[in-house]
């Protein structure tokens, strides 16, 4: 079954977490110095923020699924409507070590395809302790293939702004 996903990058993660935990009646799931989540079952949604974007607001929504076979059917779809996939295979970000791959839609706004494998003590692995946004790597064009780490962005750079 899958569950939605929405990353939201915020400037105060305490003011946040009392606010969404007021609006969803529901302490997160799982809290850390810049990053909290929340897996709501009414509705079913992985509701995560993080400190780590340069700006406050949407950094990602997505798809979350509980096996590897619907992982495989989500990542069929995309590739026969012929969108522009990264895929990341496994990999480490946001304190959980996943098997995923990412789209972007055409107005540039990046979807993330996983099914998580286990949590992990760090935000990523890979990368060294920064303020960076949270796998979030540049594209060249919203219809290409992004770079490396997380989610493809519509920015005109290919530098990458790794979690």
């Amino acid at each position: 079954m899958k569950r939605f996903h929405v990353h939201l990058h915020v400037d105060d993660l305490a003011q946040n977490i009392a606010f969404y935990s007021r609006l969803f009646n529901a302490e997160p799931t799982r809290v850390e110095r810049d990053y909290a989540k929340w897996m709501l079952d009414d509705p079913r949604v992985n509701f995560a923020i993080s400190t780590r974007g340069a700006r406050p607001g949407l950094d990602h929504l997505g798809f979350q699924v509980d096996d590897a076979e619907e992982l495989a059917e989500l990542k069929a779809r995309a590739e026969s409507a012929d969108m522009a996939l990264l895929d990341e295979g496994q990999t480490t970000c946001c304190y959980a070590r996943s098997s995923k791959h990412w789209i972007t839609d055409p107005q540039g706004v990046a979807w993330e395809h996983f099914h998580t494998l286990g949590d992990i003590p760090l935000f990523n692995e890979a990368a060294a302790p920064t303020g960076a946004a949270c796998c979030a790597p540049a594209a060249t064009e919203p219809s290409r293939q992004a770079a490396a780490c997380c989610t493809p962005s519509t920015a005109p750079s290919t530098t990458s702004r790794c979690c």
